[in-house]
């Protein structure tokens, strides 16, 4: 099942509204101010869920005649709208999650959205953030990335929580093997894909990749 988690971070209008023309959507969470989103461009969700400390309060009664569930939470709780949200969506049964609304420029829930990648992935489920120039999975296992699927021309890889082991990288413009990548090294940054397909392999640790473009 494919879940996109609107979040209530910076929304590009234009950006989230083609991506919802362009792609296959099985169900769709609305965290807090990302029902404004879903109400502006005429999509309906199936789930509401935040503390709703930054919604427009005449979008839940919206909702509230159309019975979509609303799960509230009070704003003094331990965790954030998109943890909620992302939780929420894997109990649902989602394999795989797109989140928006998750960047800004509130840097703190940016690394904060990035660290939630890890819930999805203690599950072995796919998961995603997207804006107009990012995205930005994490992965503990090795992956193919197709040169025409690639979301922008960089390619980043930096170690989360604890160094990446045995790296090796084919199909870059910068090559690695058999390489440890500290969690405190930068190397990894603006990559670039060469050939038609890009390896990135390795044995132990979780690796942020990060596709941009200017």
């Amino acid at each position: 099942m494919k879940t996109v988690i609107v979040n209530g971070g910076n929304i590009e209008y234009d950006f989230a509204l083609s991506f919802f023309q362009t792609h296959s959507v099985d169900y769709v969470i609305a965290a807090d101010h990302g029902a404004e989103f879903l109400h502006r461009a005429g999509i309906c969700p199936d789930e509401l869920v935040g503390d709703f400390d930054s919604a427009d309060q005449g979008i839940l009664p919206y909702y509230e005649e159309r019975k979509i569930p609303i799960r509230r939470f009070r704003p003094e709780k331990d965790s954030t709208d998109m943890e909620i949200a992302m939780l929420t969506a894997l109990e649902r049964g989602s394999t795989k999650i797109t989140v928006l609304g998750a960047t800004g420029s509130r840097l703190d829930h940016v690394l904060g959205s990035i660290r939630n990648l890890s819930i999805p992935l203690k599950y072995g489920v796919d998961c995603e953030i997207l804006d107009s120039h990012n995205r930005i999975r994490m992965v503990d296992r090795s992956l193919t990335i197709c040169k025409k699927d690639q979301f922008g021309k960089y390619v980043s890889l930096l170690a989360h929580g604890g160094p990446v082991e045995h790296l090796t990288l084919k199909g870059f413009y910068y090559p690695l093997s058999d390489y440890l990548l500290e969690a405190d090294c930068a190397m990894g940054v603006s990559n670039e894909i060469t050939d038609e397909e890009a390896e990135i392999r390795f044995e132990r640790g979780r690796l942020l990749v990060i596709e941009s473009r200017d």
